[in-house]
């Protein structure tokens, strides 16, 4: 089986082949963000067009934006204001000879470790992104739940503190708090700086409480982290651990695990896995 992954981003757009289980050829190039939604596409379908095989049966894609899952529209896609409503599926399937499956990034990523990554061996796990924003995709009984809107797993959206979850439990808590990037504050923590050190703790906490919300809700088996502040794992993992420690029922506390993503190209595979997904769904 052939498959086509697509990762969508506001300013580049990167498609792989995957062929059996193994991702064979990637390209990537930027997307002209401030363009005719045209343009855009046209960005979008000639990196499509350097990857396409008359093997492939189904093509996915990661979009930030909302997804109408059932016709696949895209609504306000971050970063390009000319796609405020695309009916994106249509548009591809009428280009090429396969199924197309869109959903968000955060959806896709989950997918993308339940068929190529650390979620194999889980029927029901959450994949919890933390970078930019706090995103979070759902498996339940070993199948992609998204919800009827596309809205299941908006944990960040939770309400907590004087905000929500989102201004804590990602990047934006360095930001916003501390006036400096997450990255930043992981190159002094590299090099010992005791300042940077204690933020990575208070960041840990803030998570943790994320994550006990997570498990009230779902009682997943585990939780995989990704995203560009789950790079800095070891500087807040202790703190993290113990903020969940506090968590009421003992038997999931005990059983939880939770692992940081080490799969390549996420983005790409966990696109490709929707149509893996809907095989399984039968939709």
């Amino acid at each position: 089986m052939a498959l086509i992954g697509v990762d969508l981003g506001g300013s580049q757009v990167r498609a792989g082949l995957i062929q059996g289980n193994q991702l064979v050829k990637i390209a990537a190039r930027a997307i002209r963000s401030q363009g005719t939604p045209e343009e855009v596409l046209s960005d979008l379908t000639g990196v499509l067009d350097e990857v396409w095989s008359f093997e492939v049966e189904g093509i996915g894609l990661g979009v930030p934006s909302v997804v109408e899952l059932e016709t696949g529209t895209i609504y306000e896609v971050q970063n390009i204001p000319a796609w405020q409503q695309v009916p994106l599926k249509k548009i591809l399937e009428t280009r090429y000879p396969a199924t197309v499956y869109i959903n968000n990034d955060a959806n896709c990523f989950v997918t993308g470790e339940k068929y190529f990554g650390l979620g194999r061996p889980y029927n029901n796990f959450v994949g919890l992104i933390t970078g930019t924003g706090l995103g979070a995709g759902l498996i339940i009984n070993n199948r992609l739940y998204s919800g009827p809107n596309c809205g299941a797993g908006e944990f960040g959206m939770l309400p907590y503190l004087e905000a929500n979850f989102e201004r804590y439990a990602s990047g934006q808590f360095f930001i916003k708090s501390f006036g400096h990037s997450g990255q930043e504050f992981y190159q002094q923590a590299k090099a010992g700086e005791k300042r940077a050190l204690e933020i990575f703790q208070a960041y840990g906490h803030h998570l943790g409480e994320a994550i006990k919300a997570i498990m009230y809700a779902v009682d997943p088996e585990a939780i995989i982290l990704g995203g560009s502040v789950s790079q800095a794992y070891e500087f807040f993992k202790d703190s993290m651990a113990a903020t969940i420690s506090s968590f009421a029922y003992s038997p999931a506390l005990n059983r939880i695990e939770i692992k940081v993503s080490t799969t390549e190209n996420i983005a790409i595979l966990g696109a490709a896995a929707l149509y893996l997904d809907s095989l399984k769904t039968g939709d």
